[in-house]
């Protein structure tokens, strides 16, 4: 059996399985981490958060430290002392009287915030060692039901060491209702958001423009009208942020009360602006989007064990050096609709970094041929040299070739093409290459041009992109710098050789 290096999509300590959205099952999860500069998992054992169990099996758990735990109950009053006994009645009130160290619970049960800004939850800072945590109680999840077009549930601008769990946030009954969580009003670090069910909003569900340390774990974010997770340019941007086991999906599909589209034409699953990153976005799923699945400008970005399927717009845009995508998979972009577009399933675009750096590997990328576009391209129409590695990656079923453009310094290797009906299968180093040149070896060693054979493709709905027996892609791959494990969790290899795409076939695999 060949070995393989660590390359950048290294193993490390397995935890328990992640919890993933929907019905995505994840079978001996062995989690898989990125080396990037100064990166999500690179802190020093003095920092405050430290690597530990979560829900997704990567999240980092900040020190509790002292203080007092109170509560709130739909049944209570705000002239109570805010115990378990006799609970505060308002949310919002409650959270400004948190100190550093305090816990604020909310009991099961249904909070209207509808006056501003007294309704809106705004928790000041924790410290170091004595977070502020507020959370729903444990069995139950509260919700904070908006309306009176109130302009947010919960303000963390300014703070920091903020913990917030276990809460539903949603439109009251269509009420005008405009973000989940925001933080664009000044900088926001160390923020672990976690277990939260965000829906039904007709802005944002969490939109924040300067952040550092952010985790955003087992949160469904979902039918927000502007885009699940971003937010505006901000000074220093988003730097050290974790995104896993969440739903990013259907934004654009609610608005006001109706089914959307609202003002804005492209409304992200994940979408920021130009940073420093690092972005770790993981075991996270991102469809039916009307604007883009996952966007990030930044630099640093690593996405991986993803499943992107069905968005109106591009699946994933990458524009900042030093990032990739790995162990995931991306289908249906421009969500059954066929026409003429510009989207593509993958697209890397970037002018202000010379000779940046990106990657692409083990990943299935299908799209089809009614959409009149790219499955991918790379530097369309950019002149800034891009250097782009491209190993174990299936690339089916586009209208057009995949395009790298002249720019593209392209490494490509134990790749498959696909384009049915085509003789042209590839447009890099300034030339088309047919499908004999690349099975020749042309573009690079080890590439095919084969029918992948995939279980059950799809279109605008739900597919299965697990490779039957006989795929061409079965032990065709190659060890080098490939993740330790498939995007269901099955350590690779799993036969003779590892496999290309996001999915390994395993011996015992029907």
């Amino acid at each position: 059996m060949a070995t393989r290096d660590k390359g950048l999509w290294r193993r490390r300590t397995p935890t328990r399985p992640c919890r993933w959205p929907r019905s995505i099952a994840i079978t001996a999860l062995l989690v898989a981490t990125i080396s990037i500069a100064a990166g999500c998992a690179g802190r020093s054992s003095g920092d405050a958060t430290a690597d530990t169990e979560s829900g997704t099996g990567i999240g980092r758990t900040a020190p509790t430290g002292p203080g007092a735990t109170y509560y709130v109950s739909p049944t209570g009053s705000d002239s109570n002392p805010g115990t378990m006994e006799a609970p505060w009645a308002s949310p919002g009130l409650a959270s400004r009287r948190l100190s550093p160290g305090d816990t604020l619970v909310l009991m099961g049960g249904r909070y209207f915030l509808g006056v501003y800004d007294q309704d809106i939850l705004k928790p000041s800072s924790g410290s170091r060692e004595a977070w502020v945590t507020i959370k729903g109680e444990e069995g139950g999840r509260p919700v904070l039901a908006g309306g009176n077009d109130l302009f947010a549930a919960i303000d963390i601008s300014g703070a920091s060491y903020v913990r917030i769990e276990n809460l539903e946030i949603t439109s009251d009954k269509g009420a005008p209702f405009r973000t989940g969580i925001t933080g664009t009003g000044a900088p926001v670090s160390h923020v672990v958001l976690r277990d939260l069910y965000v829906h039904h909003l007709d802005e944002m569900g969490i939109d924040l423009a300067d952040v550092e340390d952010l985790q955003v774990l087992d949160c469904h974010i979902t039918h927000c009208g502007f885009g699940a997770v971003g937010g505006p340019p901000g000074p220093s941007g988003w730097r050290d942020v974790l995104i896993s086991g969440c739903e990013l999906s259907y934004s654009g599909h609610y608005y006001q009360g109706g089914a959307g589209p609202g003002p804005y034409d492209r409304p992200d699953g994940f979408g920021i602006e130009p940073s420093p990153g690092p972005i770790e976005i993981a075991y996270t799923v991102a469809e039916h989007n009307r604007g883009d699945g996952l966007d990030s400008k930044a630099q640093n970005t690593r996405i991986h064990h993803c499943v992107v399927a069905n968005n109106a717009c591009d699946g994933v845009k990458l524009w900042g050096d030093g990032s990739g995508i790995a162990d995931t998979l991306i289908y249906g972009t421009g969500d059954g609709e066929g026409e003429a577009s510009p989207w593509a399933g993958i697209v890397i675009g970037q002018d202000s970094a010379e000779g940046a750096r990106f990657e692409i590997v083990n990943v299935t990328l299908h799209d089809n041929p009614e959409r009149e576009a790219y499955p991918i391209y790379v530097q369309y129409d950019e002149s800034t040299l891009t250097h782009l590695l491209l190993r174990n990656t299936i690339i089916s079923n586009g209208h057009g070739p995949a395009y790298f453009g002249d720019a593209v310094a392209l490494e490509a290797d134990h790749n498959l093409f696909f384009r049915p009906g085509e003789e042209v299968q590839v447009h890099a180093n300034g030339r088309d290459y047919t499908a004999s040149q690349v099975e020749a070896g042309e573009l690079g060693v080890g590439n095919l041009s084969r029918d992948p054979l995939f279980r059950s493709p799809a279109w605008g709905a739900t597919g299965d992109y697990r490779l039957r027996a006989g795929s061409p892609a079965i032990d065709s791959g190659s060890p080098l710098g490939a993740p330790p494990d498939d995007l269901d969790g099955v350590p690779r290899p799993a036969g003779t050789a590892w496999d290309m795409g996001a999915y390994e076939r395993r011996e015992d695999e029907p």
